[in-house]
């Protein structure tokens, strides 16, 4: 492990008792958590500080981390969420030129557990095979028998509510002389609030806890259903919410986002065996045919019409939701899971993916300006 610092000997325990040993890297000590992993080369400092990693470990596949620095303007939230990070080489570079400091006195000063010198193949192998599951950053002194008690206490992901974890305080507002965008904040990225501002949009976040009422006396434009961490299937206060919204106003949703107006509309939604996340999927837009390469986190997903898993056959699929008519509009072309849908009768549509790509490639932008185009004209 790259740095002067002596750093002590530690293990990731999971909760299925498999052990990876390997040297602590952060300053938090020990961790426990959901056990994830995330493909992206790069953005490990927008990654670990995404709202919707709270409440999870994440493991990074790309075996070099922290080479480039970290620095304010990769902040995708105010402070770091995921509970803890396990890499293969922690690195403390600051090559970039914008960088303000080291990963690894980051991570310290942070007070974040975090490891290196893991075997992050083998992990990342048993996660795929055995799915996403509860495990800890410990140090090496502390006995497995007290590990696997710490990690069984862990609660588990599936009916996990952690978007009132992550909401804003009270109502945050920004000016723009556009359509005004009223966000319901489960965990929203700075970068979305960015592209929302780079189209001149007022943007007003209200917490989580809004009611439909309070939501609609903001007088928007569009309402967005932002990311967050968490089961879906935990928030049925935002889900109330956001049923006394469709059809009253032109609604739209990102990852978290989306499956909640998914089941607003009254589709449901199950938990992927290790979920997507990493910034390398390919997604094809079923009304363009255009595939993009997108950047993406969760863990859970909205089930197709006929009560499976996956889309099965390449023709339309459709939904009669309580809402009328929707339709499946993106694809994962991994797995064949729902990546976004339209509602054909009320004003709505959301993507699973992250076209902000903060971080990642930004083949998907364009959907920003797809979302304001449901915006009526004055």
């Amino acid at each position: 492990m790259s740095g002067q610092t002596v750093r002590p000997a530690g293990y990731v325990l999971l909760e299925d008792g498999t052990r990876f040993d390997g040297v602590l890297a952060g300053g938090g000590g020990e961790a426990t958590g959901e056990v994830v992993f995330n493909t992206s080369i790069t953005g490990y400092q927008e990654a670990v500080t995404d709202p919707s990693y709270a409440g999870q470990m994440i493991t990074f596949t790309y075996p070099l981390v922290g080479n480039y620095g970290v620095s304010a303007n990769s902040m995708e939230s105010d402070r770091v969420h995921a509970r803890g990070i396990v890499m293969r080489e922690a690195k403390n570079g600051e090559d970039a030129a914008d960088a303000e400091g080291g990963w690894l006195d980051w991570l310290d000063d942070c007070e974040i557990a975090a490891i290196g010198e893991v075997d992050t193949r083998t992990l990342v192998r048993h996660i795929r095979d055995r799915g996403a599951m509860r495990g800890g950053i410990f140090r090496a002194e502390v006995a497995e028998a007290d590990a696997r008690d710490r990690v069984a206490a862990e609660p588990a992901m599936s009916g996990a509510d952690l978007a009132h974890t992550v909401t804003s305080d009270g109502v945050v507002e920004f000016e723009g002389d556009g359509p005004h965008v009223v966000g319901i904040d489960t965990g929203i990225k700075h970068s979305i609030i960015r592209q929302f501002r780079e189209r001149d949009c007022r943007v007003t976040l209200l917490p989580c806890s809004a009611s439909g009422d309070e939501v609609l006396a903001r007088e928007p434009d569009l309402v967005f259903l932002a990311n967050g961490p968490g089961d879906p299937a935990a928030l049925d206060y935002v889900v109330d919410t956001v049923r006394g919204i469709v059809g009253e106003k032109p609604v739209v949703g990102i990852c978290l986002g989306h499956q909640l107006l998914c089941r607003a509309v009254g589709l449901e939604t199950f938990k992927l065996p290790f979920g997507h996340r990493g910034a390398n999927h390919p997604v094809k837009d079923l009304e363009t045919g255009r595939i993009d390469i997108t950047s993406q986190n969760h863990g859970f997903a909205v089930r197709p019409p006929d009560g499976g898993e996956t889309i099965a056959a390449d023709e339309p699929v459709r939904w009669e939701t309580d809402f009328g008519a929707a339709e499946l509009t993106h694809l994962n072309l991994y797995d064949r899971t729902v990546e976004g849908l339209a509602l054909r009768d009320v004003p709505g549509c959301t993507v699973q993916y992250h076209p902000e790509a903060g971080p990642g490639p930004h083949d998907a932008r364009y959907l920003f300006d797809r979302f304001l185009e449901l915006v009526e004209s004055p």
